[in-house]
């Protein structure tokens, strides 16, 4: 994984506009793996992200911890996992990600820190951490493989802020 950048988000409307416009760069294929502690803004980040790829604003995008998969359209379908709850990564079979990984959508994952071995190979990479201020979060952006690196590199420059690493 290649280090692209450290951003800075101010408020949770912030965060979603940082996913807004990821969102309109993904391509179909391209999958996105979120890590962070409950509360950091995973949620928050896919629920722009859905806005980019055009899904329908009157959908309310919420994070899928009980039904593990959720599905919009939108440009591309946008597969939306959170693994938080699953034990053990066979389970990963039975809630579809394959199939999600191998379609035309973008894959976008919650926890997929949690069954590292079974991270997409090409992915962009964000884990969302608290920051100093009350809504503030930081951003650690990564990617790996030729088409996500340049989405990410892309994504970056259009950041309002663009922070050094600590």
């Amino acid at each position: 994984m290649e280090r692209v950048a450290h951003l800075l988000s101010e408020s949770p409307e912030e965060t979603e506009l940082l996913g807004e416009a990821l969102g309109r760069l993904l391509e179909a294929g391209q999958a996105v793996a979120l890590a962070g502690e409950l509360g950091a803004g995973k949620t928050c980040l896919v629920r722009g992200l859905a806005r980019g790829l055009g899904v329908d604003p009157s959908v309310y995008v919420s994070s899928p911890t009980f039904t593990l998969l959720n599905q919009h359209q939108g440009r591309l379908t946008l597969h939306h996992l959170d693994l938080y709850r699953l034990g053990d990564p066979d389970e990963l079979v039975e809630v579809g990600f394959d199939d999600c990984l191998r379609g035309d959508g973008v894959t976008v994952i919650e926890w997929m820190d949690r069954f590292p071995s079974e991270a997409p190979p090409e992915r962009i990479e964000v884990t969302l951490a608290f920051a100093e201020a009350e809504d503030a979060r930081r951003l650690e952006v990564r990617a790996s493989g030729e088409g996500h690196l340049r989405v990410a590199r892309r994504w970056a420059a259009l950041a309002p802020r663009v922070v050094a690493p600590r």
